[in-house]
C-alpha cells in the first residue's frame, strides 16, 4: 500500500512501512538519463565526426576497425572518467558542506584540492615519478592539508564548520603560492605540462585513470555508507547527535577522510577541476527539497555538470581544447557569486 504524507511517501508491506521520498528519486532519474544523452552525443564529437550508426555497426563487427579504436580508445575513457571523476567531486562535496553545514564548504574552497595539487606537483616536478605514484603523492598531500586545516581549526568542543572554512581558505591560499612557486622552479617543458595539467583536462585519460577512480570510489562506499545517515544527524545539532548515539568529531574525521580520499585521486587523474564540488550538491538539495545534503543526488549532478562542460570545452573553440577547468571556473565563478549575493541577504 501507498499513502502519501507531507514528509513523503509512506509505503506499506503487511505490517512493515517505509517513507519514501519521491521527488529526489525521480530527480536521480531525470538527470541519469541526461548524462546517458550526453554520453551519446558526446562519443560521435570529436576531431573525426562519427555518426551513432557508425559507432553501432563498428561495435556489431559490420564496421570500420578505426572507428572502433577511435570510440573505445580515445573517447569512451573520455567520457566515461568525466561522469566517475564528476561523481567523486560532488560526493567529496556533499560530504565537506555536511561536515560544515555550510555551502561554501567545499575542497576547492578551504584548500584540500590545493593540497592533493602540491602533492602530486612534488612527485611530477622534484621526483619525477608515475602515474601510480603522482596518484599516491596527491593523496598525502590532501591528506596532510586536511590534518593541518583540522588541527588549526580544532578548539575544545570540537570542530565548528566557520573556523574551518577561514583555516582552509587560508591554507588555500598558501598552497596555491607554493604550487606557482614549483612550476616556476622547473625547467620551462615541464612547467608548461604541469601548468596545462592545472587547469584540469580530460584529454590524455585512458582506461587506467578510469579504472583507478572507479576503485577508490568502490573502496570509499563502505566509508559513505556509514557516514551519510550520521551527517544527516549531525546538521542537526552535535548535541542532538550525541543525544543519538553518533559521535561527531568520528564523524567528521571519516567523513573528511573519505572526501581527501575522493578529490585526491580524481586530481591526480586530470588535475584540479574546480567549483563542480562547490555547486553539484547546492544544486542537488535545492531540485530534491531535501532539508540536508543527499550524496546520490549530489554525485549525478556533479556528473551531469562535470561532462556537460567537458564537451563544451572540447567544442567551443574547436579544434582546439580548452582545459575543463577554465569552463568549471567560469560556470562556477558565476555561481559563488550568486551563492554569496544569496546569502548576503539571508544574513
Amino acid at each position: 500500500m501507498i499513502a502519501p504524507s507531507s514528509f513523503g511517501t509512506v509505503v506499506r508491506f503487511g505490517g512493515v512501512s517505509s517513507r519514501v521520498r519521491l521527488r529526489p528519486i525521480i530527480f536521480v532519474a531525470v538527470v541519469s538519463v541526461l548524462i546517458l544523452s550526453l554520453a551519446a552525443v558526446a562519443v560521435t564529437l570529436g576531431e573525426y565526426p562519427i555518426s551513432l550508426q557508425q559507432i553501432l555497426a563498428a561495435i556489431g563487427g559490420t564496421g570500420s576497425d578505426a572507428v572502433l579504436r577511435i570510440v573505445t580508445e580515445g573517447r569512451l575513457p573520455r567520457i566515461v572518467l568525466a561522469v566517475i571523476a564528476g561523481a567523486a567531486l560532488g560526493l567529496s562535496g556533499a560530504l565537506f558542506q555536511s561536515v560544515t553545514r555550510n555551502p561554501l564548504g567545499s575542497p576547492d574552497i578551504i584548500g584540500f584540492t590545493s593540497g592533493s595539487f602540491t602533492g602530486a606537483l612534488v612527485v611530477i616536478l622534484v621526483v619525477g615519478g608515475n602515474y601510480l605514484m603522482t596518484a599516491a603523492g596527491a593523496l598525502v598531500g590532501g591528506l596532510i592539508t586536511a590534518l593541518v586545516v583540522y588541527g588549526l581549526s580544532y578548539r575544545r568542543g570540537g570542530v565548528h564548520g566557520y573556523r574551518l572554512i577561514v583555516v582552509g581558505i587560508a591554507a588555500s591560499f598558501f598552497l596555491q603560492a607554493v604550487n606557482g612557486w614549483l612550476i616556476i622552479r622547473a625547467d620551462l617543458n615541464t612547467a608548461i605540462a604541469a601548468a596545462s595539467w592545472g587547469s584540469g583536462s580530460f584529454s590524455l585519460v585512458g582506461w587506467r585513470e578510469d579504472a583507478i577512480v572507479g576503485a577508490v570510489i568502490a573502496v570509499s562506499i563502505p566509508a559513505l555508507v556509514w557516514a551519510g545517515r550520521r551527517l544527516t544527524v549531525l546538521e542537526v545539532g552535535d548535541d542532538t547527535a550525541v543525544a543519538l548515539g553518533v559521535g561527531p568529531e568520528r564523524t567528521r574525521v571519516v567523513a573528511l577522510l573519505a572526501g581527501v580520499a575522493l578529490v585526491a585521486v580524481v586530481t591526480a587523474a586530470v588535475g584540479p577541476v574546480a567549483f563542480i564540488a562547490l555547486a553539484a550538491p547546492q544544486i542537488a538539495k535545492r531540485m530534491t527539497g531535501s532539508p540536508t545534503i543527499a550524496l546520490i543526488p549530489a554525485a549525478v549532478t556533479a556528473a551531469l555538470l562535470t561532462l556537460g562542460s567537458d564537451i563544451v570545452a572540447q567544442r567551443l573553440l574547436a579544434p582546439a581544447q580548452l582545459p575543463v577547468g577554465i569552463v568549471t571556473v567560469v560556470v562556477g565563478g558565476a555561481y559563488l557569486v550568486a551563492l554569496l549575493i544569496s546569502q548576503a541577504r539571508k544574513a
